[in-house]
């Protein structure tokens, strides 16, 4: 009896181990499972080229955002002050060294205001701008912005393009849900048809896929990205040749300056209180060369002449010095083919001339109308739905951009130096109407500042301009010859500025309450 009772007591003793011993296994292993499940969900990010794993805690990525330029940071900051969880992938974070993006119009500097971004233009010793000098044959005449409605603090803002993009950065980056990570987007991650996030490499050569509800590709101007999301059809009417001149100062002090030079504008605007920049337009695609002397050559003998006195002696030095850089300006219209689960924008969705320095002020205002369209909505998981919702931006942002890209078209084709006598007319007929002062200058340049984006007025104000050279023509005493320039220069006027406007869209550009996308609403939550 007491064996039996000693061998039962043995047998459950031994079940009790054998049970103990499995609920610590299981339990470690259960553990072992949280954790790892924990730190999949952390990040929406897996090792596997191609694949993705979408998180299901609150630390998930709600936007994937190509690009930590102009656009993406500022992108990326709003929708992150929103609450959104935003991943931003940049090709590379040191600080850029660009000679375009260093002129922002006062319409631009409301709209960072509008974004919460104002401080970004301190401590980078930017310079305040307000207005435009323009030469022609000697003569000069002062355009300003008309600031008379708006505080003492609002006007353009010029600075070196870097510093401005680092500090946008840094705001970005202060906030505890957006991170910025350093690598190259390869490709979109498609599946039937809806985008599904990008796959990129490391700056460790590593490749990794991430995906989110919404991916939104602001990856600049040599967009590798653009041809899946839009039709690209790229100009490249002229080349910028950049250099920075030290120890002068400018004719009008916090102004930029046009000179309507030959073969076409040259600007200098200040980008730090010592500095200034320098751009020289080349029509075409062809320059000289920089490494065998053709282009400081070209720059002291065409140029050079042509450079107001105060600044001649410190271009010619710049010139000597050496650091002469060139870039293609582009110009491409906006032709989306809306995708569910992206979103095109900056110089990736849309560029125009950078004459006018109107890309950031169209950048800041597109991202203003998407935040706005945006708020409403509690998540973006619904991509066909918000692709479908997300139309009306298209629509909503042509004030704005469609008023600056023809703007900045029009005025870079009538600037340039032509041998037709019409567009010699032309060109002179802009230089003296805007010397008129009052509201033939306040207007346009109210349109160029960004304050007034209206391209009723700005075709008003284009074919006021033809008009009143062809009256110049006509006066006193009309001749056969005169008649016909007149004639020939009311038709380049139209040449010049319709091709624009049809590319940009003339219901949406002059009448966009008319189409159907600008009343959507927002899709249920």
């Amino acid at each position: 009896m007491l064996d039996t009772y000693v061998f039962g007591w043995i047998i459950c003793a031994a079940l009790s181990a054998f049970a103990i011993r499995n609920l610590v296994f299981a339990g470690k292993k259960c553990c072992a499972s949280l954790e790892t499940d924990a730190a999949m969900c952390a990040e929406n990010i897996t090792t596997a080229a191609g694949e993705c794993r979408q998180s299901k805690r609150d630390g998930e990525v709600d936007v994937v955002i190509v690009g930590a330029g102009v656009a993406g940071s500022a992108l990326a900051y709003t929708l992150g002050k929103d609450g959104r969880q935003v991943l931003v992938i940049e090709r590379d974070l040191s600080e850029p060294d660009r000679i375009v993006g260093e002129l922002l119009q006062p319409g631009g500097y409301l709209k960072l205001i509008e974004l919460g971004l104002e401080d970004c233009v301190d401590k980078i010793d930017a310079q305040q701008v307000f207005g435009y000098a323009l030469f022609k044959d000697g003569k000069h005449i002062r355009l300003s912005y008309p600031l008379e409605k708006f505080h003492s603090d609002v006007a353009g803002r010029s600075f070196h393009n870097g510093r401005f993009i680092q500090r946008m950065r840094e705001k970005a980056a202060s906030l505890p849900n957006v991170r910025l990570e350093q690598g190259t987007v390869t490709s979109l991650l498609e599946e039937k048809g809806v985008i599904k996030g990008v796959q990129y490499k490391t700056k460790d050569s590593q490749e990794l896929s991430v995906c989110a509800p919404f991916t939104i590709v602001c990856d600049g101007c040599f967009s590798n990205l653009r041809r899946s999301l839009c039709n690209p059809k790229v100009d490249v009417p002229s080349c910028f040749v950049g250099l920075v001149l030290e120890n002068c100062e400018l004719p009008c002090a916090n102004h930029g300056h046009v000179i309507l030079g030959e073969p076409s504008p040259v600007l200098f605007y200040p980008i730090s209180s010592t500095e200034i920049r320098c751009l020289v337009d080349i029509p075409g695609q062809k320059v000289p060369s920089i490494s065998n002397g053709e282009m400081a050559k070209y720059l002291k003998t065409v140029i050079a002449p042509q450079v107001p006195h105060e600044l001649h002696d410190a271009f010619i030095a710049a010139v000597d010095k050496g650091r002469i850089r060139t870039m293609p300006n582009r110009s491409m219209p906006a032709a989306p083919h809306p995708t569910p689960g992206a979103l095109l924008m900056g110089d990736a969705f849309n560029m125009r001339h950078p004459l006018t320095g109107g890309g950031m002020t169209v950048a800041l205002s597109d991202i203003v109308v998407l935040r706005n369209l945006l708020r409403p909505l509690r998540n973006l998981n619904d991509a066909p739905s918000l692709c479908k919702y997300l139309e009306s931006f298209y629509t909503l942002r042509k004030p704005v951009a469609s008023t600056i890209n023809t703007l900045a078209g029009a005025l870079y084709k009538v600037f340039c130096a032509s041998p037709d006598p019409a567009r010699k007319e032309m060109r002179q007929a802009c230089f003296d109407y805007l010397s008129l002062g009052g509201q033939f200058s306040e207007g346009p340049i109210s349109l160029l500042s960004g304050l007034n984006p209206r391209p009723l007025t700005l075709v008003l104000h284009f074919f006021a301009v033809a008009i009143y050279g062809v009256g110049r023509l006509l006066l006193p005493f009309p001749s056969p010859k005169r008649i016909w320039i007149g004639l020939r220069l009311i038709s380049s006027a139209s040449g010049i500025i319709m091709p624009i406007i049809k590319a940009e869209g003339v219901r949406q550009m002059f009448f966009p309450t008319t189409v159907p996308a600008y009343y959507r609403n927002p899709p249920a939550a």
